[in-house]
Order: C-alpha cells, then structure tokens, then sequence
C-alpha cells in the first residue's frame, strides 16, 4: 500500500451549503441525509480550504444570501468548491447557485474577491438550478483570474478548469502516475482512454512513439486543449486527441503498444473491455477507483487467456475511508 500525509493533503473540496438566512453551514453532508455538518477546521484539508470556506460564509452572510432547501428547491446557495494550486497556493473558488445568473449573488462574489486577496487564483459563478444530487451545472462565468490551475507531473503541464475531473490527494496522484509511466517502455505507442485532462498522459510524451488520449467530458478536454497548446510542434504532432465515450472509441487502442485506462467508478465500457480482451495489446495499464468494477473486469479481461495480470499496487488515495485506488498491469499472455 502507497500512504502519505494524513493531514492537509486534501487540494480539492466540494462543499455543501445549507442553513437559514444569517447562519448557512457550509461543510459535509452527514451520512444518508442532506444535514449538513458544518466544519470549519477539517484537519484533512487544506488549510486554504478552510480560510476560502469562512470567507465564503462571511460573505453569504454580510450579502444577505439565502442558503438552498432541497425539500422546497428554493434557497440561492447550493455547493462550494475549492481548488488549491500547488505552485501558487492560491485557491480557484467556485460558488453554485441556484440562479441562472451570476446577477443575485454579485455582492457576495465581490465580497469574496476582495476578503481572499491575493490568496484567491480564481473565481467562478456556476448555475445549476435542476432538482438534482448532481453538483455543478454545466456552464461556468469567471468572475476573475485564470482560466484554470496549473499543476506539473513528470514536467508536463497540466491545466484544470473549473469544471474539469481531478484527484484531491495530488501528491498519491503524482505517484500514481509515476508508477503508471514505468510500466511504459520508451518509444511504445500508447492509447489512454479516459485521459481527464491528460495528467497521466502528457507526462509521457517525451518518451513515447505517439500518443492517443481519449476522453468524454468537455470540460476535461478543455483542459487537455491547454495542455497541448504549450507544446513545441514535434511534441504535438505525436499526439491525437479522439473525444467522445471509450465505448466509441475503442478501436484508437488498435495497433498500441500499451493502452491505460482510467474510468470512473463503473468500470471499463464494455465495447472497450471485449475489444482489449480479444485483441490485447502488449502491456495494458488499469487504474480504478472501483475495487469490485476492477475485479468483475479483470474476470472478464483474463477470461479469454489472452490476458494476464501481471502486478497490482494499491495507493491510499483517501486516507482515513475504505477506499484505495487500484493499479494493474496486464500483459499478452
């Protein structure tokens, strides 16, 4: 098992806020219900985490904002998140709201953008007005500052908007994508479905043949555009993005030598899963956040004898939950 800190080392928080008028909580949901636990010196954050959310409160509060109900879908405040840049130590803020103009909440906005000064990377208004558990609406207003956080591994840069997937622990992810690189020999072709933002796959680049990197959310390939948008022509011309679900996209691994993927917690798309089965690659890289999808696909991908796993390493991702991230390598049998 690969550990690391137990304190601080949570870069990125999505918290809900609830409450009456003159006294929103801003915090956790408590397990099975929509009470909201107020917490505001959580030990596992960031401690910009928790200066970004007492100013928000302040300013919900001085602003006169009302806090959501999801009994009566009435209320403006709904989530807030937060995004620490490691280089800068500056917080990308998001408020969501719902209103589907920035308009009712612009004091407090204000409010939070001259209270965080320099502490603040970036600030975002975000809409989502539906009867929904889902947290973010699909549109974005900056408020202020850059269009995403900037964060490096294995010297690629990597850019994450707003709206953009991205790991908490970024110090487990770097490791992960360290050990993810060295299961890839130099001048291999590789194809990455479910690439996010590319973080896993542009640290690669200088070392590969070329480079396929597949992904569905178009925030996340914003992401990757930004990337890709610095670097030198040699560099890019190695590179072919291939959007759309890895269902779709299965046939880009046809002719790599590794492919890797990372897909949500349900697992590999079937199209993909029975493609990678009965035309294997070399080497092929499976990063999970799901422990059982992880072993219902490896049933499926080893069932056929044209794949073996090779190696498993668990990263403690999220210290203190029963969760780990799963690495497994497969080769050709």
């Amino acid at each position: 098992m690969v550990s690391g800190a137990t304190n601080g080392f949570r870069l990125r928080a999505r918290l809900a806020i609830r409450g009456r008028l003159g006294s929103p909580r801003v915090g956790m949901f408590e397990s099975g219900t929509h009470r909201v636990v107020h917490i505001p010196n959580c030990s596992v954050q960031h401690p910009l985490i928790n200066r970004v959310a007492t100013v928000v409160r302040r300013a919900l509060v001085d602003a006169g904002v009302t806090s959501y109900s999801e009994s009566a879908h009435l209320g403006l405040a709904r989530y807030l998140q937060v995004v620490v840049e490691r280089s800068s130590q500056r917080a990308q803020v998001v408020l969501v709201a719902n209103t589907p103009t920035a308009e009712p909440l612009a004091r407090c906005l204000d409010l939070i953008r001259e209270r965080l000064g320099s502490e603040l990377h970036s600030l975002w208004f975000n809409a989502q007005c539906d009867r929904t558990n889902t947290i973010l609406g699909p549109t974005f207003q900056n408020w202020c500052g850059p269009d995403s956080v900037t964060e490096r591994f294995g010297g690629a840069e990597v850019h994450y908007p707003p709206g953009a997937f991205g790991q908490n622990n970024l110090d487990i992810a770097e490791r992960i994508v360290e050990h993810v690189a060295a299961q890839v020999p130099d001048g291999a072709r590789v194809t990455e479905f479910y690439a996010g933002v590319g973080a896993i796959g542009l640290s690669l680049l200088p070392r590969v043949g070329a480079l396929h990197m597949n992904e569905l959310s178009p925030h996340s390939l914003q992401g990757m555009a930004l990337g890709l948008a610095g670097l030198d022509a040699a560099s890019l011309a190695r590179v072919q993005v291939v959007p759309g679900p890895a269902g779709e996209a299965f046939l880009a691994a046809s002719g790599a030598d590794v492919v890797i993927a990372d897909p949500p917690r349900k697992g590999l798309d079937r199209e993909l899963l029975e493609h990678l089965r009965e035309h294997p690659p070399q080497r092929f890289v499976y990063v999970s956040c799901g422990l059982e999808s992880f072993l219902e696909d490896t049933s499926r991908l080893t069932a056929g004898g044209r794949l073996r796993l090779c190696s498993l390493t668990a990263f403690n991702l999220m210290p203190f939950t029963g969760h780990v991230e799963t690495v497994g390598c497969f080769d050709r049998a």
